[in-house]
Order: C-alpha cells, then structure tokens, then sequence
C-alpha cells in the first residue's frame, strides 16, 4: 500500500522526512502542500482520524500563521472555522504529513513514523 507524503519542498524538515522514507524504502505519493492544499473535507478527517487537537494542524513557526496572530485567534475559534482557514493555504499546515495504514503523522518523527509504517 501506498503512504501519502504531504511536504513543501523547501521546508528542511520535509528534506529531512523525504530522505528518510526514501532510506527505508518507503513507497508513497508526494504532493506539495502549497500547490495541492488540503481541502477542509480532507483536514476534518485527518484531524479526526488522528485524535490529535486540531492546533497540532497549524505551522505554529511559520510567518503566516503569526502575522495572523493565530495564537491568540485559535481559542476562540469553532473546528469549523479553524478548518475551513488551513484550508485556504498551505503554508498555514503543519508539515510534513505522512498518511499510511489509516495513521496520520503530523511533524516529522522517525519513531513515530515506523511505527504507523509497521502497524
């Protein structure tokens, strides 16, 4: 079965989890996070699926999210609207993601990511 691998190219993190696939032999989809953004439909399940908060789904470091000053937005903020704004832009999406064997990465981890390649 094919993992998808979710990364923005540039990001020396998603390098870092690229390299490391590749070096386990690790079959999977690439798609580019910015040019091929999530769709809400598609979040609301990861974030579903995954049990993680839905915080986890933003790139907290990223400029964008903090010229939006979404760390003091997100609290008040619905699911829905939270969703419906990672939507909107990539760059705004914790990355990478790797989706495989109905787990959700989210960040890089190898420990992790064996893990849910091995279940």
């Amino acid at each position: 079965m094919s993992s998808l691998f979710i990364e923005y190219p540039k990001c020396t993190t998603c390098q870092k989890a690229k390299k490391w696939l590749d070096e386990q032999g690790v079959s999977y989809e690439d798609r580019h996070i910015v040019e091929q953004n999530p769709t809400a439909e598609e979040l609301r399940t990861w974030i579903e699926e995954s049990g993680l908060p839905s915080k986890r789904f933003f790139n907290t470091s990223g400029l964008l999210y903090k010229s939006m000053n979404l760390k003091d937005r997100l609290p008040g903020m619905s699911l829905d609207d939270q969703v419906a704004l990672l939507a909107t832009n990539g760059m705004l999406v914790k990355r990478p993601i790797l989706i495989t064997n109905g787990r959700i990465c989210v960040g890089f981890k190898a420990d992790e990511w064996k893990a849910a390649l091995h279940s």
